[in-house]
């Protein structure tokens, strides 16, 4: 069966199939010991504020969305008070809540959900891609660094400090 993928906005009734896939996340990060994500964080309820700003974007593979994540154009609020340098004062794109289904995992997903933020970023004349990950994920930190990210330092949310990582595009 040939693999036929779609990045596209997430819709209302994608909501129960994101909602499974934050669960299945968050779950393997607490097994884990990981800190970055909680019971309550992230949820179906953040998916659907997302899509009310249309933030919200999911890749599907044959009908099933694999993957979802926030997609904002409109900047982040603590990039501003980066301790470190970014690579560029321009317009960025940056992902949020990115989460790839249990049974996707393994398989390239995030690695497209990238390829395809950056297509969309390169399509609005955007020359930057801004994302923010927890010291201790480490699949999202060794990603970014396979993908051309550049450590510029630490951001800090109300639940604590996170790596900021840049790629000009």
């Amino acid at each position: 069966m040939t693999e036929h993928y779609i990045f596209r906005e997430a819709r209302i009734q994608d909501i129960p199939e994101i909602g499974r896939i934050f669960d299945d996340a968050v779950d393997r990060m607490l097994a884990e010991g990981k800190k970055q994500w909680t019971e309550n964080y992230p949820t179906e309820i953040h998916a659907l504020a997302d899509m009310n700003r249309h933030h919200g974007y999911v890749l599907e593979l044959n009908g099933k969305v694999m993957a979802y994540g926030a997609v904002i154009f409109t900047g982040e609020t603590v990039y501003a008070e980066l301790r470190g340098e970014w690579m560029s004062d321009a317009p960025y794109v940056v992902i949020h809540r990115l989460a790839v289904a249990m049974d996707a995992q393994r398989r390239g997903i995030a690695r497209r959900f990238f390829a395809a933020v950056e297509n969309l970023a390169i399509s609005k004349s955007i020359g930057s891609f801004r994302v923010d990950t927890n010291f201790d994920n480490e699949r999202m930190i060794h990603l970014l660094e396979s993908l051309d990210f550049e450590y510029c330092g630490k951001v800090t949310y109300e639940s604590g400090d996170r790596l900021a990582f840049e790629k000009l595009i």
